[in-house]
């Protein structure tokens, strides 16, 4: 399958979960969702990575967002690693771990990379819009862990650019200026952006968060 890219459709799929059979598409729904693959369970990394993501499940609620790992170990190992999670983490693991065991759903969304492994999956999140497209891609290598903060920043910047005709700005974080799209035309503004803006350059203006 060729590679996915930003804006493409994520491939539906069905799978054993350490929660039970799901699809895809209904396990999500109408919600935003987050997958994020390990190459196995019992890894010290992938277990502090899950143990912070059970931690922000009042954010990923906050934001209507849905989360999945996924791994190519079985259910039962999933389930005695949650265990693990739960103990070492002093957290809740609130989200299915797909049980990738054949790697039908790693090879569909390219979580195999010869390489680094010709069978583990390769540290990847995804970040999956309600309509199904991909919005964003990051891969980590092994010795790396992933910045789940940093996942919620994103889909803070996603879910406020889908509504406004503004971008976040380098390093911005909720509450803070943004950066009115080139496209809005000056005769706009004043409509479009009644908090007001600043003009640093004729390219460059700035204007409060406008969903807050």
């Amino acid at each position: 399958m060729p590679t996915l890219r930003l804006g493409d459709i994520a491939p539906n799929f069905n799978a054993k979960t350490s929660i039970g059979d799901i699809n895809f598409y209904q396990y999500l729904g109408n919600s935003w969702g987050v997958l994020f693959s390990h190459p196995a369970d019992f890894t010290p990394v992938c277990t502090t990575e899950l143990g912070a993501t059970a931690k922000l499940k009042d954010a990923f609620e906050l934001r209507n967002v849905k989360v999945l790992a996924l791994s190519v170990d079985p259910v039962l190992s999933h389930v005695l690693w949650i265990n693990d999670i739960n103990q070492t983490q002093n957290t809740e693991v609130f989200f299915p771990i797909i049980a990738d065991y054949d790697r039908k759903v790693s090879e569909q969304f390219d979580f195999i990379h010869p390489n680094a492994s010709s069978t583990a999956t390769v540290r990847t999140v995804l970040i999956i819009a309600p309509d199904k497209t991909i919005r964003l891609i990051i891969i980590y290598p092994a010795s790396t862990g992933r910045n789940f903060n940093e996942i919620i920043r994103v889909i803070d910047s996603l879910q406020l650019t889908d509504n406004y005709q503004v971008a976040t700005p380098a390093n911005w974080q909720q509450g803070q200026e943004v950066v009115i799209l080139p496209s809005v035309s000056d005769e706009e503004l004043k409509q479009k952006f009644p908090k007001g803006h600043t003009m640093i350059k004729p390219y460059l203006r700035l204007t409060p968060q406008p969903n807050l």
